[in-house]
C-alpha cells in the first residue's frame, strides 16, 4: 500500500493486516503476540508509576527526531520522574486517511528503536483512521508503566541544590526552526531522548534526591514555576549558570522567542539535598550525555517565586508561561 485509507481503520480485513504487518512484525514480542483485548504483565512489586500522553507535534519529522521517537522519550521521562524503570508502553495512533505509508513505516521503525534504546516493550496498542483534513497527518497516544527502584522522599527546604542534566531548549528551538522553515548556521536539533538510565546513574545517590522533573511544554520557566507552587518555596536561579547553547540563544533572539520557555525532550530537573549536589554533578558529568549537567540555583524560603538572577547581581521574577509561544511541540 501506499497511503493509508479509511478501510484501514474499519476493524476489518485491513486493520488486521495493518496491525499484523507493521505493528507486530515490528514491536514482536510475546505479550503483543497474544493478540488479546488486554495485555497480560506480571509485575514483581507492589509500587508501580503509571503515566499517559499524547503527541500532536508538528512537523511530525523535525531535525534530530520524529514523532516516533518524542512519543516513547516522553512517556519514558515522565515514568523516569518517579525514579522508576521503565517496563511497558502502550502505543495507540490516530491517522488521517491519505497519509503516507511509506512515512508511517518510517515512524514506527523510530518507535521500534527507542522503545529498544529505553528498555520498554510494547504490550497492546490500537489504530484508528479518521477522514481527511482531520487529523494533522497522525496523533499518538502513548500511556507507560515503571517499577518503582525507589521512593523519593518528596520533601524540600531552603538550601537545596537545583540541578539542570543538559543544555535546555534545544527541542523546541528545533521545532521552530524547521516549522518556519529557519536555515540557520550552526547544529539546531532537538535533544529528543529517553533518560531512563538516569536512574542507574543516579543510584548511588537516590537518598539525597528530592525531585526529579522534566522541562517540556512552558521550559524550564514553567517547570520552576511548578515545583515552587507546589511546594510552597522560593527559587534562586543563577542565569549564567543555565546550560544553552549560543546558537539557540542567538536564534531565538532573533525569531523573538524566550528560550526559558521554550521545551527540552531531553533535560531532566533535579533537587538535591544542598551539601552532596556537587558529588551528583560530577557524576552526571562522567556521562557523555550529561557533560553540561550544572547546579544552577538553590531553594529558599517559602514566597512561592522564582526569581532569576544575573551575573551582575540583578534579579527579576520569573513569571509562569501566559498565553501561546509555540504551540504543539510534543
Amino acid at each position: 500500500m501506499d497511503t493509508i485509507s479509511l478501510v484501514h481503520g474499519e476493524g476489518g480485513k485491513h486493520t488486521q493486516q495493518l496491525i499484523k504487518e507493521l505493528f507486530y512484525k515490528e514491536f514482536s514480542n510475546d505479550n503483543l503476540l497474544k493478540d488479546k483485548d488486554a495485555a497480560v504483565l506480571s509485575l514483581e512489586t507492589q509500587s508501580i508509576a503509571f503515566t499517559t500522553d499524547s503527541f500532536v507535534v508538528n512537523p511530525l519529522f523535525f531535525p534530530g527526531g520524529d514523532i516516533g521517537r518524542l512519543c516513547i522519550s516522553g512517556t519514558v521521562n515522565d515514568l523516569v520522574t518517579s525514579f522508576s524503570i521503565p517496563k511497558y508502553i502502550s502505543l495507540s495512533l490516530i491517522i488521517e486517511e491519505g497519509f503516507s505509508f511509506k512515512a508511517l513505516k518510517e515512524i514506527v521503525a523510530s518507535i521500534k528503536k527507542t522503545s529498544e534504546e529505553a528498555g520498554v516493550t510494547i504490550v497492546t496498542g490500537d489504530t484508528k483512521v479518521v477522514e481527511k483534513d482531520k487529523v494533522d497527518g497522525v496523533f499518538i497516544n502513548t500511556s507507560g508503566i515503571g517499577i518503582i527502584a525507589h521512593s523519593l522522599k518528596d520533601i524540600i527546604k531552603s538550601g537545596d541544590k537545583i540541578i539542570i542534566t543538559s543544555n535546555i531548549a534545544e527541542h523546541g528551538t528545533a521545532i521552530a526552526s524547521s516549522r518556519y522553515g529557519l536555515e540557520v548556521i550552526g547544529d539546531i536539533k532537538s535533544d529528543v531522548a529517553p533518560l531512563n538510565d538516569l536512574i542507574s546513574v543516579l543510584w548511588d545517590y537516590r537518598e539525597y534526591i528530592r525531585l526529579l522533573k522534566d522541562p517540556t511544554r512552558g521550559g524550564v520557566a514553567q517547570c520552576f514555576n511548578e515545583i515552587a507552587s507546589k511546594y510552597s518555596v522560593g527559587l534562586n536561579i543563577l542565569e549564567y549558570k543555565i546550560p544553552i547553547r549560543k546558537e539557540v540563544k542567538a536564534l531565538n533572539g532573533i525569531i523573538g522567542l524566550d528560550p526559558y520557555y521554550l521545551a527540552s525532550e531531553g533535560v531532566m530537573v533535579l533537587i538535591a539535598d544542598g551539601p552532596m549536589a556537587i558529588d551528583i554533578v560530577q557524576q552526571l558529568n562522567k556521562d557523555e550525555k550529561y557533560k553540561n549537567a550544572a547546579i544552577i540555583g538553590e531553594v529558599t524560603e517559602g514566597h512561592k517565586k522564582v526569581v532569576l538572577e544575573n551575573s551582575h547581581g540583578g534579579k527579576h521574577v520569573l513569571r509562569e508561561l501566559e498565553g501561546v509561544m509555540l504551540p504543539r511541540i510534543c
